[in-house]
Parts: C-alpha cells; sequence; structure tokens
C-alpha cells in the first residue's frame, strides 16, 4: 500500500538560499500565526544570578565533559560510531541506535552556547563533529551510523527503516534543528547543508513509502526539525512535508497507543503513551499550526493541553508517571485491544511519587510545547509551565556540578524501598540510555533564549534573571534593556532602558499565576498587577527609564486534587516557582521523611547557603515528627505514638540529591 493523497504533487525544488534575517532558536518571525518571536540567540547574555550560575556551568564544565564522554569508545560508543561510519575508523556499531541524536543535541548546545561567547576551540570542536558526520552521510542524504556501519561490514545486509525501534527519524530530526541553530549562531553552511540532504531524502522518502515504512516515527523530534528547516530555508516542500506528517498518523495497522498513532492525530483529545513522544509530537503540532493555522489541530492541542496540565502532570512540570502500565484501560477500545505502554501518562490523576518514572526528556517536551503554545497564543499560562519545568524537573535532571545525571525524576526517594528500580536511584555519571543528559545540557545552555520575545505591540519578558537584551525590531529599530534581579530567591526585577524605538512601544511583564499582590513602579507610581496575565507599560521611552516589578515570594503549601491518590492528605512547598523537597541529611539521625507532618500553620523562613558551590535558597521551619518504629512483618498498625517538635529544613527539589545519597519526598504527610 502507497501513501496517496497526502504528498503527491509535491513541488521537488532545489536547494533554496536560507534566509537569514532572524537568528533564534526558532524563526517566527514570518510565521503567519505567531503573536510573539524569538530573539536572536546572541540578543540575551546572562549577567548574574540563577541562570548565570548554570550557563557558566554549562560552558565551563557539562559541554567538554560530555564531549569527554562521547568521545572515549570505552565509554561511549556514540563518535566512535560516526568515525566507523565515515570510513575513519574500523569496527561495529555499539550502544543504541538513538545515540546519533543524542550527539545532535550536544553539537546543538555547543552551538547555543558559541552564540554567546564565541570561543574558537568550541567552533573547531564544532567542525571536526560536523566532519565526520559529512563523511557518514550517504550520497542520498540518509544518515543513521547503525545501518551504514552494518552495511559498510556487509553490503546489502541491512536497509533504512527496516526496524521501527531504530529512531531514525529522530535522530534526523536533531539533525535538523542542530543545522539550523549552528547556521544561525556560526553563520556557516556546513551542518545546514548535511540538515538539507537529509530533509530532501526524508522528503522524497515520504512520497513514494508504505504506509508500514512510514511508522517510523518514534520520538518525532522530525515534526519540529522538517518545520525550522522551512523557517531556515523558505522551501515549501519541507512545510509540507511537516503536514502530511500528521496526516499519515494513524493510518497504518498495528499502530500503538505508545507512539500515538493507534488513531488518526485529529481524533486525538487526550494525552496517552510514551510521554517523550507524545511532547515532541504536540511541539511539532504546534510547529505546524505556527505555519498554517489549521484550527483542527488547535482543536487537538488545547484540550490534550488540558488533561496534561490539570489531570495528568507532577507539582514538578513533570510528565510520564509510568514505567509500564496499559492504555487506556479499556477507556476507548474494546477490553481485548488493551495495549502495554511504558515511560508513559497513565490514566487522569494517577501520579505515584516513588515510582513516578518522569524522564527528564519528557520534561524538556513538556517545555517545548508550552513554548509553541505561548508564541501561537501570546497566553502567559504557557510560560509558567515552561517555567515550572525549567526551574524544577529538568534541572534536577543534571547535579550542580554539571557531570551527573538522572534519567526519571520521582518525587519520592528511600533506601526502604523493596526493590530497584529499572533507572537507579540518584544521579550517574554514564546512564547507557544518554538520551537525557545531552538534551538537559542544550536546553540549559538555550535557556537565554527563552527569556524575551517580540512583537510588533512590544517586547515581552516571560522568564527572570539578571541579563542584557540587545536586539531589534521588526522596523529595524533597536531596543535594549539591562534586568537586574536575584529571582527566583527575591521577587524584586528591575528593568532598565539602555535603547528604545523612538515610537510608542509596550513592556509587557509576566506576572506568574503565583504572584499575588505583585506590584510594578514606573514613572513615580505605584501600580498593582494582576497574577496570571501579562502587566503592560507602554510609552515613549528614552535611556534611563526603569520599571521596577515586586513579586512577592513566600512558601506556600499545595495540596493536590483529591482524585490524586497518591499525595491525598499531604503538602508540598513551594517558594516562587521552586518546588521543595526534605532529604533525610537535613533531620535527626535515623528520622525518616515519612515520619514528618507538617503544620498547616508551618512559619517557614527563607535561608541562602550554597550547595556544591551553587547558590540556594533552603527554607527552615518547626515540623512533628512521630518515633520512628519498626514496620518489620507489618502493613497495618495503630496510631499511638505523640508528634514531638522537629527542626526541619527543606531544599528546592532540583539540587537534592547533590548532598549525598539521602531519602527524600516532595509531598509530605500534613499533620498537626
Amino acid at each position: 500500500m502507497k501513501i496517496k493523497g497526502f504528498i503527491a504533487g509535491l513541488l521537488v525544488l532545489g536547494t533554496v538560499v536560507p534566509a537569514s534575517a532572524q537568528k533564534g532558536l526558532t524563526n517566527t518571525t514570518q510565521s503567519p500565526y505567531a503573536k510573539m518571536h524569538s530573539v536572536d540567540l546572541s540578543s540575551v547574555q546572562w549577567t548574574k544570578g540563577f541562570w548565570a550560575e548554570r550557563f557558566d556551568v554549562c560552558k565551563d564544565t557539562m559541554l567538554l565533559n560530555m564531549w569527554r564522554i562521547f568521545d572515549d569508545p570505552e565509554l561511549s560508543h556514540a563518535y566512535r560510531n560516526f568515525e566507523i561510519a565515515a570510513g575513519l575508523k574500523e569496527g561495529e556499531h555499539k550502544d543504541p541506535p538513538f545515540f546519533d541524536g543524542d550527539m545532535y543535541k550536544w553539537l546543538e548546545g555547543v552551538a547555543a552556547v558559541y552564540a554567546i561567547t564565541k570561543n574558537p576551540e568550541l567552533d573547531k570542536l564544532m567542525d571536526k563533529f560536523i566532519e565526520t558526520i559529512r563523511l557518514a552521510q550517504r550520497e542520498d542524504g540518509y544518515i543513521h551510523t547503525a545501518t551504514i556501519v552494518a552495511d559498510k561490514n556487509n553490503p546489502g545486509a541491512k536497509k533504512g527503516f527496516e526496524e521501527r525501534l531504530h529512531f531514525e527519524t529522530y535522530n534526523m530530526g536533531h539533525l535538523m534543528t542542530a543545522g539550523c541553530v549552528h547556521y544561525r549562531a556560526t553563520g556557516k553552511r556546513n551542518l545546514l547543508d548535511i540538515a538539507i540532504k537529509t530533509t530532501d531524502f526524508l522528503y522524497n522518502f515520504y512520497k513514494t513509502a508504505t504506509v508500514e515504512l512510514a511508522r517510523s516515527a518514534i520520538c518525532p523530534s522530525h515534526y519540529m526539525g522538517v518545520v525550522e528547516m522551512y523557517r531556515t530555508t523558505r522551501d515549501p516542500k519541507y512545510l509540507d512535508l511537516s503536514k502530511s506528517l500528521i496526516d499519515i498518523r494513524g493510518m497504518m495497522e498495528n499502530g500503538t497507543d505508545d507512539n500515538q498513532d493507534r488513531i488518526p492525530f485529529r481524533d486525538q483529545r487526550v494525552a496517552m503513551g510514551h510521554a517523550v513522544r507524545a511532547n515532541y509530537l504536540y511541539a511539532g503540532v504546534a510547529d505546524v499550526y505556527l505555519e498554517t493555522g489549521d484550527q483542527s489541530l488547535l482543536e487537538c492541542l488545547n484540550p490534550i493541553w488540558h488533561d496534561v496540565t490539570h489531570r495528568k502532570m507532577y507539582v514538578t512540570g513533570g510528565c510520564g508517571a509510568l514505567y509500564d502500565g496499559t492504555s487506556p484501560d479499556g477507556t476507548f477500545y474494546t477490553p481485548d485491544s488493551i495495549q502495554k505502554v511504558h515511560q508513559s501518562y497513565g490514566r487522569a490523576y494517577q501520579l505515584p511519587q516513588e515510582t513516578a518514572h518522569n524522564e527528564t526528556c519528557a520534561n524538556i517536551g513538556n517545555m517545548l510545547w508550552n513554548f509553541r503554545m505561548l508564541q501561537l497564543s501570546g497566553d502567559p499560562k504557557y510560560a509558567d509551565i515552561m517555567e515550572l519545568t525549567y526551574y524544577n524537573s529538568i534541572l534536577s535532571g543534571i547535579s550542580l556540578d554539571g557531570k551527573k545525571f538522572l534519567y526519571t525524576n520521582p518525587l519520592s526517594q528511600t533506601a526502604d524501598f523493596p526493590y530497584s528500580l529499572r533507572w537507579g536511584d540518584f544521579r550517574q555519571e554514564y546512564i547507557t540510555c544518554f538520551c537525557c543528559p545531552p538534551n538537559t545540557v542544550r536546553t540549559i545552555a538555550e535557556a537565554n533564549s527563552y527569556a524575551y520575545a517580540t512583537s510588533e505591540k512590544g517586547v515581552y519578558c516571560n522568564l527572570y534573571g539578571g541579563n542584557t537584551l540587545n536586539t531589534k525590531l521588526a522596523d529595524g529599530s533597536e531596543i535594549s534593556i539591562t534586568q537586574d534581579t536575584d529571582y527566583p530567591w527575591d521577587g524584586t526585577i528591575k528593568l532598565k532602558i539602555e535603547k528604545a524605538p523612538k515610537k510608542e512601544y509596550s513592556v509587557f511583564m509576566r506576572i506568574p499565576e503565583w504572584a499575588d499582590n505583585a506590584t510594578y513602579t514606573f514613572g513615580g507610581k505605584e501600580f498593582k498587577a494582576t497574577a496570571g496575565t501579562y502587566a503592560e507599560v507602554k510609552n515613549k521611552w528614552k535611556k534611563g527609564d526603569e520599571i521596577v516589578l515586586n513579586l512577592p515570594l513566600r512558601p506556600r503549601l499545595i495540596e493536590s486534587n483529591p482524585l490524586v491518590e497518591e499525595s491525598r492528605n499531604q503538602v508540598a512547598v513551594m517558594y516562587g516557582p521552586m518546588v521543595y523537597c526534605m532529604e533525610s541529611v537535613d533531620l535527626p539521625k535515623e528520622t525518616s521523611v515519612y515520619d514528618v507532618l507538617i503544620p498547616s500553620s508551618i512559619n517557614l523562613k527563607p535561608r541562602a547557603t550554597t550547595i556544591d558551590g551553587s547558590k540556594v535558597v533552603l527554607l527552615d521551619g518547626t515540623a512533628k515528627v512521630v518515633d520512628k518504629n519498626e514496620w518489620d512483618g507489618k502493613l497495618y498498625r495503630e496510631i499511638k505514638t505523640p508528634a514531638k517538635d522537629v527542626n526541619v529544613s527543606l531544599v528546592p527539589y532540583y539540587a537534592w540529591g547533590n548532598r549525598g545519597n539521602y531519602d527524600m519526598s516532595v509531598w509530605l504527610r500534613l499533620g498537626n
């Protein structure tokens, strides 16, 4: 069976000269349905505080440490696979087939850092890897080292797209994205030209592929990649391809909920299956909407977003509750068609803590999806989710020193747990499934690109941190802003205008949903700001004008919907955008985090300290604790022991596990 009616009749065009007017992480300046646009990769530079520190660790440690891992064939065969495919070395392909894509993610992160630092050593390192990719790529544009190496060693024995779980399109999608970012950061076409050949190959492949071959859309990063290639080159066949990729989902027999293709995408209204695959898909579909305005896509994305955000997302912004499960418990299909899913969304309100999967890549996918929803809507609720995931379930995936990683992000951890979970209990220097570490590194490298956006109306402040913004508007006029703040540890944010257009122009400041009683001062007057909105200050600006935004930070006790069984009668603690947790290292010896009761009237006080050289703010207070009684041989018992006072300190969730391997919990028992 051939795919007909979707890609038939597309124009096969030659390579077009890439558009270079905009050099942002995503180039939406010509996207007709974008309400706001990214600034250039180099437009925002962190100057002080939280994100400046994280960026410094990224450029000084994370990137080069990861290259050391990739370049050591005794540890990881990732780069050696490229060398063998390129004919530079001999040997067999080793390690997972998606390692190609992981190296492309790392390369994208290097390019993002280079856009800021212009470090010539990074440029040389990128060129070295890019040349190896070029030599490995087939003449027709196909690039996948597992297949190419196998074919070199045994010609004709292996063909592309033979195995659905070989992740070819996933790898290619990350190559496309890296090619666009590298081109915008360096002005060089060496990686972009490779990506163009690959995208052309994929276009030609989908013109003639059988439906079953078209199922090779595991972790569909290529949806985002193909659209970004269209934005970079303006080649219309790439946009047509991106639309067709959505149309063919659900057409094949034996589709799965795990891959979100058992039914057509336009029939889907809830999130299901593998959370990374799902969130990448939703982000890619949002990209297609930004270019086409196809309302049928929003009719799916909006209810799916509601399902995730209000029924299936963790308090940290994490996604994918289940290591393994069934989908969707027969809800939409006859019982005999229930399927196994893994690393997946579960039922509504099914949010276990100790066994939470929450793969870091899924959490990054959640941020990428919400970023695109923000661009297409201008609604700050999406920026709130971006901030939540960044500070909590993304940064938790890497140690403060930038050298150890988590694949999963549980909300509770104890040495008493009766069995070992698949991906280990604590951060590790190397994980055999290494997709999350480079994804985390590139996302930290690119955080500056999410801080601001622009439109014809004004400049939007989406993520706060000490920085400078220097950008041009669509009409060519320049705007420069200096932001001075110790956010997220302090809620005072000063925005100083250094350069501005002559016309009247607005500054939009995001007021998070949690920021009750927020205010800002301008021109000697104080104004109230409404939580969950953008506060707009419209003015004919001059150098030296200043806005001071005050987002009152206070410790907040959070409860979950009572339908979430696992956290019923428990509380979590937040301070600004930060979720906190308790670690046993901060409790008296032999005291379990599960023995602590948090009074509803607890008075928590912030205290600045450092962990592994990184500034953090702890929350100190007095809670209650019950005596630790032995549970051996018992499943239930009568409560007899009265609670006693105990001094506690809570640590930001992203920083847990950086002082040793101790028990931890986000959700804590409520009691007086």
